[in-house]
């Protein structure tokens, strides 16, 4: 027998807890991996940029939450050819206070617009060779539908409105920088 007493709160709403784990008689109740206090855990904003190796595992755990029932991530990667030349990498380069504070702004726009518990944007800069992610964004929501709808606004916002520059390292030993047709300062042709 369990008593309930231990209230916690995820997305406004207050759900009981059991103050113990239901016993089955002849076994040993197990400890709970963890606090009953993360359900009331502040929505978080995780933004990196970093010459490191992305990790999909490290984006799904930031934004993991026992209050959640969803996490969509998107993955950008280095793919290996672009209108008919072999591409071996990608070279990215951001002005990071500047991308920082636009993904912020991004962040807080996916707040007004649905009701998601964390976020994470993390990208790579220097080098990415083929097949490697360039960019893991990763939202946490009660339900699919509003993580699956924010990581596509995300991926396409942070393509319009971020200061991040791509050049394009192709076999031949040539390169060629990128321009970003989405972002909101290119030109129309």
């Amino acid at each position: 027998m369990s008593s309930w007493g231990i209230s916690s709160s995820c997305f406004g709403q207050e759900t009981k807890l059991p103050s113990s784990p239901p016993s089955v008689e002849g076994s040993a109740p197990e400890p709970p991996e963890k606090d009953t206090n993360e359900a009331e855990e502040k929505p978080r904003d995780i933004v990196k940029f970093t010459t490191e190796k992305l990790s999909v595992d490290e984006a799904s755990q930031l934004v993991t939450s026992p209050c959640c029932g969803a996490v969509s991530l998107f993955v950008g990667t280095t793919r290996n050819n672009f209108e008919g030349r072999k591409v071996i990498s990608l070279e990215y380069e951001a002005y990071i206070p500047m991308a920082e504070n636009e993904v912020r702004r991004i962040c807080r726009d996916l707040r007004q617009r649905w009701p998601v518990r964390h976020v994470a944007v993390l990208h790579r800069l220097g080098l990415v060779p083929v097949s490697e992610a360039s960019v893991v964004i990763a939202v946490s929501s009660a339900h699919r539908a509003a993580s699956l709808e924010a990581v596509s606004y995300a991926i396409n916002a942070l393509k319009a409105k971020v200061p991040i520059w791509k050049k394009e390292m192709y076999e031949e030993s040539s390169s060629s920088w990128k321009r970003n047709k989405e972002c909101f300062w290119a030109t129309t042709e």
